[in-house]
Formats: C-alpha cells, sequence, structure tokens
C-alpha cells in the first residue's frame, strides 16, 4: 500500500525588508568596517638639535647703544675722549634711529656741578661739529647713586644690532655622571658656542653683513690695464716680491 498521495510543496521566501531598513542596515556595516580599520595617529618626538649655530642662532634686533663720558679737570674732554665721541657720533649718524638721548648726572657734589655742565655744553658742540643738529639731542638727566663714584654724561642711541638671539650659560643637563644615557649619548653640551657667537656677534660692524655679502668694489684699472699690456706682450703679469727687507712694496708694484 501506498501511503495518502500528498500535493506538491510550494517554498515561501521571507517577506522582504522595507527599503528604508535597508539602507540603516547598511550604513552600519560601513561604520563598523571603518571603526575596525581606524588606528591611532603616528606621533613624533622632537629633533634634538646638535648644530650651535641652530642652537644659539645670531638675530638682528634693536638695542641700545652707548657712550660713558667722564667729566675731567674743569669739564674739558682728554684727547682719547673726545676720539670716542667722535667715533660715537659718527655711527649715529649713518645707523642711528631717533634721538642721541645725552643723560647729565643730577646730585654730584657741589665742586663737580660746573665740571659737568661744561662737559655737556662741549658735547653739543662736538655733535653739531659732526653734522648732528641740535634738535636730534634730547638732554634728560638721572639720579646719581652714590655721589662719591665718579657720574658720567652717557650718550645713547637705538640702532640694529647683531645678537644671541638666546641666554649664555643655561644647562638643561648635568654634564657629570647623572644619567647613563645622557653621559653616552656623544652630542656636545647645550651651552657649547654660545661665548663665540656672542663674540662674533659683537665684532659685527655692519649687522646686515650676516644677511649678504657686499657688492665688488672698484677695481684698479691702472694695474689691469698693465696686466692685460703684459699679457699681450707674452709677459709674466704677476709681481716678483723680494723679502730682503731694504726694497719697499711700493717699489715692487709699480716695476
Amino acid at each position: 500500500m501506498t501511503g495518502p498521495m500528498t500535493g506538491p510543496t510550494t517554498g515561501r521566501h521571507p517577506p522582504a525588508l522595507p527599503r528604508r531598513a535597508a539602507s540603516v542596515l547598511a550604513a552600519c556595516a560601513l561604520s563598523a568596517l571603518a571603526a575596525a580599520c581606524k588606528t591611532d595617529p603616528v606621533t613624533t618626538g622632537g629633533i634634538d638639535v646638535t648644530d650651535y649655530r641652530a642652537r644659539h642662532p645670531i638675530v638682528l634686533t634693536d638695542g641700545p647703544r652707548s657712550l660713558d663720558v667722564f667729566p675731567t679737570g674743569t669739564g674739558h674732554l682728554d684727547p682719547r675722549q673726545a676720539t670716542d665721541v667722535d667715533a660715537f657720533m659718527l655711527e649715529y649718524r649713518r645707523y642711528g634711529r631717533g634721538t642721541l638721548l645725552m643723560q647729565v648726572p643730577q646730585g654730584v657734589p657741589p665742586d663737580q656741578v660746573a665740571a659737568v655742565q661744561r662737559t655737556a655744553s662741549v658735547l653739543g658742540r662736538l655733535g653739531t661739529q659732526n653734522g648732528v643738529n641740535a634738535r636730534e639731542i634730547a638732554v634728560s638727566g638721572y639720579a646719581v647713586a652714590a655721589p662719591t663714584l665718579a657720574a658720567p654724561i652717557r650718550l645713547s642711541f637705538q640702532r640694529m644690532q647683531a645678537k644671541v638671539a638666546d641666554a649664555c650659560g643655561l644647562w638643561p643637563q648635568d654634564l657629570g655622571a647623572g644619567n647613563f644615557a645622557t653621559d653616552y649619548n656623544n652630542r656636545p653640551s647645550w651651552n657649547l658656542g654660545c661665548a663665540m657667537q656672542s663674540n662674533v656677534a659683537a665684532q659685527v660692524a655692519d649687522p646686515v653683513d650676516l644677511v649678504r655679502g657686499r657688492p665688488e668694489g672698484r677695481i684698479d684699472t691702472v694695474k689691469r690695464v698693465r696686466d692685460i699690456g703684459q699679457l699681450r706682450d707674452g709677459k709674466d703679469p704677476s709681481t716678483t716680491w723680494r723679502q730682503d727687507g731694504q726694497t719697499a712694496v711700493k717699489a715692487q708694484v709699480t716695476n
């Protein structure tokens, strides 16, 4: 016997999700994938500067330029100080900014008042002789802290100067046997080169020379024409120097 006949079965598919719900599920899946791929940002440590020119750079900045003039005798300038004042006035005319400030000491002993006043008058006349107009000189006073000490008349003005950006004498790390990693890294100390950079900046007459070179100066046309003429004649244009202690350099050049 055979079992009862059964009709063909018809498979039913689950109902389709709404379009909005499918979009939400897709967005959630993408967010999960993006979160799984996210990593922490790469961070790097600071670069240790070992070159002294980078640790202690020379910069151009405005700063005061001053000269102390001490009254001598009855109020005249000795030759040494007169030469210093002439050079100071010339520097002010070339590089000075603003007015030239003359600070006269106040509170000196009575026997020095006349000498101080005469010296101030002499400085004013020297300024006029060196091309500094009287309207460019501003006169003010300052209180003397110790009347028994010599009180100078201070001349000052502002000008561009070359200086080291930071102060020397800083020791952020111990030079002794304090830290094994620091002691054996074979790197120079932080303060190395600061004093040399400061000395170089102080010796520069024109700070612009640290920024760019100067143009070529005038040529010696007499020597150049002479050398070209000797080359055309097939002669050696070089100069023969004899170090005999008797022949002058001028005679060597003109021969």
